[in-house]
């Protein structure tokens, strides 16, 4: 019985593919050829930590390309650019410094890229773990510092989540401490004491497998650098083969089936040995006349070429350039400077997203600590930069820097003691500027403050010089323009 045709008169509906086809030929995405047997499979790489670790441990390239990005994020540091009252920001620093505070987060990163997850925890003194952190309870001295736990190392309860809304909204509240090792006590710890970094993040699917966290980062670039080892690996395996010499005997097989200690067998090894003792670059190599002497060697002419691409794409899959993933020096025409340029502003940007943060919230627990204050509301602070420059391009860019200073102060009515201030902040770049003391600051704004009154009478014609002495022979009072002193050419 025929199949009864459609009310709307429509063909059959068939199947159809987009893009160029070409089935004669097998070509397209739809025909039988090779390329279309390809796939990517999961390869879960994260959730294996022995191999993770080994592979950390043993692979410099891993090592690499986990630490670098850690490494240049934290090295520089911030600059506090607000203003401040005198030796605050000399405290703030020294107590990051002693307190290892960069060190916590430069391992809470490492962490997180090589396991995808990690977390940093503030340590203070007489307040339980398991409560909420309340800023406005911190006292003076309580903030003892930080301690990074890697995803292994703690279990996030994940049937009691965040409700509250913000950046930790759907996170887990607690983390519990599952690893001992370190003295470290069975904590429940609350999520507002932690800073929380992952790896690479991972869409909502795919982090459930991951018990909520990210991807390690050498799961992507696993296999590139597989192939890297192996073609570095194979060429040592062909140094040792880049000359052999063959040496061709008559009825060799029957001499080696005699049996051993026969004067056949001894020999054919006396003989060997008196080859490898003559055959020197003045010796002689003896042998009978039917016994042929043949050298084969190896070219490597190709390889360099072939290691390079590998190199390249293992950098390529890290983001680092090869300059600073390999520590080599560019060749031919390229410095380097332009990718090192591009993966510094790519740093820069990963400060600014993935750290800026957690450091004005490091920043706020530390003031809390050493001062028992909040954190003033104008409080800021840069990254500083990782480009090293030149003398010559710093010396240059000092120049340019105190010129228009001394511009502004003289034509646009900056204060001496707001250019003090800027130089001093400028001075981790310019290298000048650093001994600019609070004190020097205020001590410029004083006597900026001091005009010369405009209702006491002018001078008398008849006397050639102003009887009220200047800044420069009068100590406790500055000439208004002293400033001509710190800016050359404000004349």
């Amino acid at each position: 019985m025929a199949k009864r045709p459609r009310s709307t008169g429509g063909k059959k509906a068939v199947r159809t593919a987009d893009g160029y086809n070409n089935f004669p030929a097998k070509l397209g995405a739809q025909t039988q050829n090779i390329q279309t047997g390809g796939t990517y499979l999961p390869g879960y790489l994260t959730r294996n930590r022995v191999e993770l670790e080994f592979s950390y441990r043993s692979s410099f390239l891993v090592g690499a390309a986990v630490d670098s990005l850690a490494d240049d994020m934290t090295r520089k540091g911030v600059n506090i650019s607000s203003k401040l009252k005198p030796g605050q920001k000399g405290k703030v620093e020294t107590f990051w410094d002693e307190a290892a505070l960069w060190d916590g987060l430069n391992d809470t990163i490492k962490w997180s890229r090589l396991y995808g997850g990690a977390i940093l925890v503030v340590l203070i003194e007489g307040q339980d773990m398991s409560t909420p952190l309340k800023l406005d309870r911190i006292k003076q001295g309580q903030f003892k510092g930080v301690i990074s736990l890697d995803r292994w190392m703690v279990k996030p309860s994940y049937v009691n989540l965040v409700t509250d809304y913000g950046p930790e909204f759907g996170k887990p509240k607690y983390y519990r401490v599952v690893t001992n090792q370190q003295g470290i006590p069975p904590w429940k710890i609350h999520h507002s004491r932690i800073i929380r970094m992952e790896g690479d993040s991972l869409p909502f699917q795919q982090a459930q497998t991951e018990n909520g966290w990210g991807m390690s980062v050498v799961e992507r670039i696993f296999e590139r650098i597989q192939a890297f080892d192996t073609a570095t690996v194979g060429t040592t395996q062909l140094i040792h083969k880049a000359h052999l010499r063959t040496y061709s005997i008559e009825d060799l097989r029957k001499i080696l089936a005699m049996p051993e200690g026969s004067p056949m067998v001894a020999g054919l090894m006396k003989h060997m040995d008196m080859i490898r003792e003559f055959q020197t670059i003045e010796g002689m190599t003896l042998m009978d006349k039917k016994d042929e002497f043949a050298t084969h060697s190896y070219s490597f002419a190709g390889i360099a070429d072939v290691i390079l691409r590998f190199a390249e794409q293992v950098s390529g899959a890290t983001g680092i350039p090869l300059v600073r993933l390999f520590g080599q020096s560019p060749a031919g025409f390229s410095t380097g400077d332009g990718d090192l340029e591009n993966y510094y502003s790519r740093v820069n940007s990963l400060q600014e997203r993935r750290l800026r943060r957690h450091v004005r919230w490091l920043m706020d627990i530390s003031w809390r600590s050493l001062f028992g204050e909040e954190l003033p509301e104008d409080f800021t602070f840069e990254f500083n930069k990782l480009w090293e420059m030149s003398d010559t391009d710093r010396s240059t860019m000092a120049n340019n820097v105190v010129t228009a200073l001394a511009t502004a102060v003289r034509d646009v009515g900056m204060t001496p003691a707001a250019a003090l201030n800027d130089l001093r902040n400028m001075s981790d770049v310019i290298g000048i500027g650093g001994s600019i003391t609070d004190e020097d600051i205020e001590n410029a704004k004083a006597q900026w403050e001091e005009d010369e009154s405009e209702t006491s009478p002018p001078p008398s014609f008849r006397e050639a010089v102003q009887p009220k002495p200047v800044g420069d022979s009068k100590p406790d009072r500055g000439n208004r323009r002293w400033y001509l002193r710190w800016f050359p050419g404000g004349g």
